[in-house]
């Protein structure tokens, strides 16, 4: 059973408090940052230590590439998506690069990489800036649905972000509330097409706390209009949908983090994510215990696919893929 929040720990091991709060039912899941991690070893034991407490929990990282890489010591330093495109054969790079990256993940244990990113690069957004793969919608279609079939290849389930759109918005959420001013009109034109082009092929979709008046006034991770409507009505999307961290600024509109978890819940987020503040995790936790909310049956489909990656970089496909990613230049 899965519950519908995802939390973080503050060190490279579990203490008696993080094993108390694990073991709560409302908790589904656990992201792993930069600080919880020394080298692959230490990754494999610790997620050992917290699937022997709690089987069921869904654990994740941000493995993008790029500046956005948790996993460094002893793991291939992938490139920002954006360098794919200067590639002559950017489509089979970009699903070496996804079968890569989720290879490396599956292998220490962990779940699945909250990736790709499905934003377009407008030169205007510095938090997405080289994380996007293109500017051009249909060509960003390509490579992204390229880097997913490498990801599923390897055994991991996709994760779509941030619908829909973060690329416009000059503001960086995790420390403002952007706003994206354009018509629903322009954003289909543009910044939807990869969303609603991959929506069959994605598992899994974070929304942006980005809000675009002219079509809602809340923040899309708290809207029914963007998450209802156009995302599992327009679109038929039916994965899960991850909120994005609920502790960032861009979620503060809607009150403390009894109030967020409450309304992306209700706006229909699978799952929450309350992250670098242990203080708003448990008054999420204690909200989730009080409204009883049921898990979604969903969520299961985010585990990893695979059983045995422990000799990954023994398989012809590995040796493949590294040898093209340097012969293209885009890693050591």
């Amino acid at each position: 059973m899965h519950g519908s929040l995802m939390l973080d720990i503050a060190g490279t091991w579990l203490t008696a408090e993080d094993r108390q709060l694990l073991r709560q039912p409302e908790v589904g899941g656990l992201i792993l940052f930069a600080r919880n991690i020394e080298d692959p070893r230490q990754v494999d034991e610790l997620c050992r230590s917290i699937r022997a407490l709690r089987p069921d929990l869904l654990l994740a990282v941000d493995q993008e590439g790029g500046r956005v890489q948790r996993l460094r010591q002893g793991f291939v330093k992938l490139p920002a998506m954006r360098e794919l495109a200067r590639c002559a054969d950017a489509p089979r790079l970009a699903e070496a690069c996804g079968w890569v990256m989720a290879s490396e993940v599956l292998a220490v244990g962990l779940d699945f990489s909250f990736a790709p990113v499905l934003d377009l690069d407008h030169q205007r957004s510095a938090v997405v800036g080289t994380r996007a793969f293109e500017g051009d919608p249909q060509a960003a279609v390509v490579l992204i649905d390229a880097f997913i079939r490498g990801m599923h290849a390897a055994g991991m389930a996709a994760t779509g972000k941030h619908f829909p759109g973060h690329g416009w918005a000059e503001a960086d959420s995790h420390v403002a509330i952007p706003v994206d001013e354009r018509s629903l009109e322009e954003l289909r034109s543009r910044d939807l097409i990869p969303f609603k082009a991959l929506s069959g092929t994605l598992d899994a979709i974070m929304p942006a706390h980005v809000i675009y008046p002219q079509v809602d006034d809340q923040p899309a991770g708290f809207s029914r209009r963007w998450l209802q409507d156009i995302l599992r009505g327009e679109f038929g999307f039916q994965g899960v949908i991850f909120s994005d961290d609920l502790s960032m600024a861009g979620a503060h509109v809607v009150g403390d983090a009894a109030d967020r978890i409450q309304a992306a819940m209700t706006a229909g987020c699978d799952m929450g994510l309350v992250c670098n503040d242990r203080a708003a995790a448990e008054l999420a936790l204690a909200a989730l215990q009080r409204l009883q909310v049921t898990p979604s049956p969903m969520l299961a489909g985010m585990r990893s696919r695979t059983c045995s990656v422990a000799d990954y970089k023994q398989d012809p496909r590995w040796l493949d893929a590294i040898g093209a990613l340097k012969a293209a230049d885009l890693i050591d």
